[in-house]
């Protein structure tokens, strides 16, 4: 029996390879995503620790001194805060960017394995076809030779 290869199984091989780099883009982009998610929640933290300290100071005996670092201290975690909550964003948007790129790269290789598959198929009755052309010869020459006795 004929053995199947398929005519294009380089190129499916390179969907494989593309699929396993999307793959690794896809997860390093949910990776960075989630230090800049940390990040943030970090600063945030940060922030509500001086606003604690603020509402402390007022509290106590008044040091206008302390009282006015802590509030530049919290106007500096503001502004930290706003620009992580840019990085975050724009990690979201890499993230959904790869999703994208992978999903397509996805349906590519998924593509081509169903080419594969309809090609094996047609390969598969191509075999029958011979094989049963085969068994009818071998039927009409032994009839014939059947006859001939």
């Amino acid at each position: 029996m004929a053995k199947f290869t398929y005519k294009m199984q380089n190129i499916l091989n390179v969907k494989y390879k593309l699929e396993a780099q999307a793959k690794t883009s896809f997860s390093l982009a949910a990776v960075r995503l989630n230090q800049e998610e940390e990040k943030l929640e970090g600063l945030r933290q940060r922030r509500r620790a001086y606003e604690s300290h603020a509402r402390e100071l007022v509290a106590d005996r008044l040091d206008f001194q302390e009282i006015k670092l802590n509030r530049i201290a919290i106007e500096t975690m503001k502004g930290a805060i706003q620009n992580q909550v840019v990085a975050v964003h724009v990690a979201e948007r890499n993230l959904e960017l790869e999703r994208k790129k992978l999903q397509n790269v996805m349906t590519e290789r998924k593509t081509h394995e169903i080419l594969k598959d309809k090609a094996f198929e047609e390969f598969k009755k191509e075999m029958e076809k011979e094989e049963s052309k085969a068994v009818d010869e071998l039927v009409s020459f032994t009839h014939n030779h059947a006859e001939e006795k």
